[in-house]
């Protein structure tokens, strides 16, 4: 079961960077813009044509889909928080702007601040880390790890004297 919901948020985490990379070109404006972000990423095929079916079992075509799930809640909570979280990379990234910063690590930050500083008990300070950096890893170039991980260690630090 460990592992399973493991890979489940691993790819749930890969899922909300690619629907927030793609909002770094195009913001959404409105909670209804970002729906339809979440649900026009390649990835949401198949949950997207679920939620479709499931919609005409129930004689609701043509209603809103709604998303749910690990992924949409990391997709919502880091558009609704993105000023907040741009101050918290403001305040630890010595000597960088976010508006200076790439868009993969700027976007991998703001998911992980955005886990860090929601006060997930499932999810620990060492897991989102990892996994950010993973993210940068995996999107990024060669420096994208280490700067990212500069700049969440000093946010973590801030947090444990908090």
């Amino acid at each position: 079961m460990a592992k399973e919901k493991t890979a489940t948020r691993r790819g749930g985490r890969a899922l909300a960077f690619q629907v927030l990379y793609g909002l770094t070109f195009s913001p959404a404006q409105s909670a209804g813009e970002l729906r339809a972000a979440y649900w026009q990423s390649p990835d949401n095929a198949a949950a997207l044509a679920a939620a479709r079916e499931l919609q005409e079992k129930e004689g609701k075509q043509g209603e809103e889909l709604y998303p749910a799930g690990f992924a949409w809640e990391l997709v919502e909570g880091v558009w609704k928080e993105c000023a907040r979280l741009d101050a918290l990379i403001n305040a630890h990234a010595k000597n960088w702007r976010t508006d200076r910063i790439g868009r993969i690590e700027l976007t991998v930050l703001r998911l992980a601040l955005f886990e860090l500083t929601s006060r997930r008990d499932d999810v620990p300070a060492k897991v989102a880390i990892n996994e950010a950096l993973d993210l940068a890893k995996n999107f990024g170039d060669q420096k994208a790890a280490s700067f990212v991980n500069g700049i969440l260690d000093a946010a973590c630090k801030e947090q444990e004297t908090l």
